[in-house]
C-alpha cells in the first residue's frame, strides 16, 4: 500500500468510525432499528430498502405513512394480508413512481415469501453459492423470482419491476445492496441476521453520492451509475477492508448527502 493509498484508508477508516449509531438519523435504516424481533426487522428492513430512492426525508415520510398503515407490526401484517381486504389501505398513498397499487403488490409479494419461505433469507439463499465471487449471481436471481411471483399475483406495473432490479441487466441495484449490507453485516448500524453470506461477497450500494464521492477519491473511472460501477468501488474498497469493503459505505454516502467534505 502506497502512501497515497495508506492516507486514504485512514481518511476511511476516521469516517468509519465516526458515522455510528448517532449518526443514524435521516436514514430509512432508522426503520428496521425500531423493532427487536428478527421477522419484524428484516421485513421492515425490506420495506425500508424498497423505499430508498429520492430525498431522505421523502423516503422517510413515505415510509412513516406505510408503518403506521400497517400497525407498525410488519411482520404481522405481512402474514395475515389478504389482497383483496387490505390493498385498499394503500390506495392514497403515492412514492414518486410508486403507485397505492405498487405498494399493495409489495405485501402481496411478501406474504407469499414468508408464507412458503418462513424468510427472506432462506428465500435468498436459495441462489447463493459461496464458490460466487459475489452476490451479484444470488440477487439476480432474488429479483427474478420475486418480480415471477408479482406477475402471478398481479399486474406487472413499472413500479412494481423496479423494486426488483436485476444486476444481470446492468442496474447497479443500489436499494438491494443496501438491503443486503443491513442484512449480512454487523456493527452498531447494520443487523447481521444473515451469517450464511460472507461480508467480502456485499457490493456497495451505488447511488450518485457514492458516484460521486468515489469519483472524486478515484475508486472509480467509470461515468455511469450501474453494475460494474459498483464492483470497481467494491474492489477498489477490499484494498483497505479485503474481508468487509460496504463497511465504508454510510459514512461515504452520508458525507455526500450532507455535503460534507471528505
Amino acid at each position: 500500500m502506497n502512501i497515497t493509498q495508506t492516507k486514504l484508508k485512514h481518511k476511511l477508516d476516521y469516517h468509519y468510525r465516526a458515522f455510528d449509531f448517532s449518526k443514524l438519523s435521516p436514514d430509512p435504516l432508522e426503520f428496521p432499528h425500531r423493532f427487536n424481533n428478527y421477522h419484524d426487522i428484516e421485513s421492515s428492513a425490506f420495506i425500508a430498502s424498497i423505499f430508498a430512492y429520492g430525498n431522505v426525508v421523502q423516503i422517510n415520510n413515505s415510509l412513516n405513512s406505510i408503518f403506521e398503515l400497517i400497525g407498525n407490526e410488519p411482520y404481522n401484517f405481512i402474514l395475515n394480508y389478504n389482497p383483496k381486504k387490505d390493498a385498499k389501505i394503500f390506495e392514497n398513498l403515492k412514492h414518486r413512481f410508486y403507485t397505492g397499487n405498487d405498494i399493495a403488490s409489495l405485501f402481496t409479494v411478501l406474504n407469499a415469501v414468508y408464507t412458503n419461505f418462513n424468510s427472506l433469507k432462506y428465500f435468498f439463499l436459495l441462489y447463493y453459492f459461496d464458490k460466487d465471487s459475489n452476490i451479484k449471481n444470488a440477487l439476480s436471481s432474488f429479483s427474478k423470482n420475486l418480480t415471477e411471483i408479482a406477475s402471478k399475483t398481479g399486474e406487472l406495473s413499472d413500479g412494481v419491476k423496479f423494486m426488483f432490479p436485476e444486476p444481470s441487466k446492468g442496474s447497479a441495484c443500489k436499494r438491494m445492496n443496501l438491503f443486503l449490507r443491513w442484512m449480512v453485516r454487523k456493527d452498531e448500524l447494520d443487523f447481521g441476521l444473515w451469517r450464511e453470506i460472507a461480508t467480502s461477497k456485499l457490493i456497495v450500494p451505488v447511488d450518485t453520492h457514492i458516484a460521486a464521492i468515489c469519483k472524486e477519491l478515484k475508486l472509480t473511472k467509470r461515468k455511469i451509475v450501474n453494475w460494474n460501477m459498483a464492483e470497481e468501488i467494491t474492489n477498489n474498497l477490499k484494498l483497505f477492508s479485503s474481508n468487509d469493503p460496504v463497511k465504508y459505505d454510510f459514512a461515504l454516502c452520508h458525507i455526500g448527502m450532507r455535503k460534507q467534505k471528505f
